[in-house]
This record gives structure tokens, C-alpha cells and sequence, in this order.
């Protein structure tokens, strides 16, 4: 999947159910976490968490409806402990998923992300 930056409405796409490919946000960054389907998928113990943001369920280690958010969330209430396992959770899914963009906030434009990636593989295989 080529980098991009996603709108909570456009994340939510990425649920597993309309489409095969999952993305769930941890503060700020979006993964895609296909590959562990088995956890985030619709019937997958963290499927809740597919294409949503995550952070805040993740910080309080709640599974339930209570952690997600319909708008924007800035984690402003967590405290400091929450906001460090925010980190680790982060830390966490980027060592074994792939980073795919960024969380936009409301009124947040896009980044333009180049085909570098893309360009240093192909040069790999001539």
C-alpha cells in the first residue's frame, strides 16, 4: 500500500468487512495490520480496533465501545502513564506492521509522500 494520510472517515474503510485490508491508528500513525488479521479482524479479540483509532483502548486496556471515538480524539485527558503505553503500543506496532500514513486532525491537509520507496526497490532488482 502506498503511503498516505487518512481522515477518521476514510480510515474506517479499512475494517476488515468492506474490505480485506485493516488499518487501525495509534497516536497519530496508521498501520496497516492485515497480516494480523486473526487479532484485528471482525471476529479477531482487537477487531474492534480495525479501522479506528486505537490509541485510547489501547492506553486503558479497554476492549469495548467506551474506547473509541466518532471525531477526532487528542488524548488530551490520558494521563502520563496512559500516554506512555500509548508510546509502547506505538513502538510495538511499528516494529511488526508497516507504517502507511498519518491520522489526519480535522482541517489537516494531506502530506504528498514520493515513490522513493518504490524506486529504490525497483533499482534492487535491475
Amino acid at each position: 500500500m502506498k503511503k498516505r494520510d487518512f481522515s477518521l472517515e476514510q480510515l474506517r474503510q479499512y475494517d476488515g468487512a468492506r474490505t480485506p485490508r485493516i488499518l487501525l491508528a495509534v497516536n497519530g500513525k496508521v498501520f496497516d495490520v492485515t497480516k494480523g488479521s486473526k487479532f484485528y479482524g471482525p471476529a479477531g479479540p482487537y477487531g474492534i480496533f480495525a479501522g479506528r483509532d486505537a490509541s485510547r483502548g489501547l492506553a486503558t486496556f479497554c476492549l469495548d465501545k467506551d474506547a473509541l471515538r466518532d471525531e477526532y480524539d487528542d488524548l488530551s485527558d490520558l494521563n502520563a502513564v496512559q500516554m506512555e503505553s500509548v508510546r509502547e503500543w506505538e513502538m510495538q506496532f511499528k516494529e511488526k506492521y508497516d507504517y502507511v500514513g498519518r491520522l489526519l486532525k480535522p482541517g489537516e491537509e494531506p502530506s504528498e509522500y514520493t515513490d522513493e520507496e518504490d524506486t529504490k526497490d525497483h533499482n534492487k532488482q535491475d
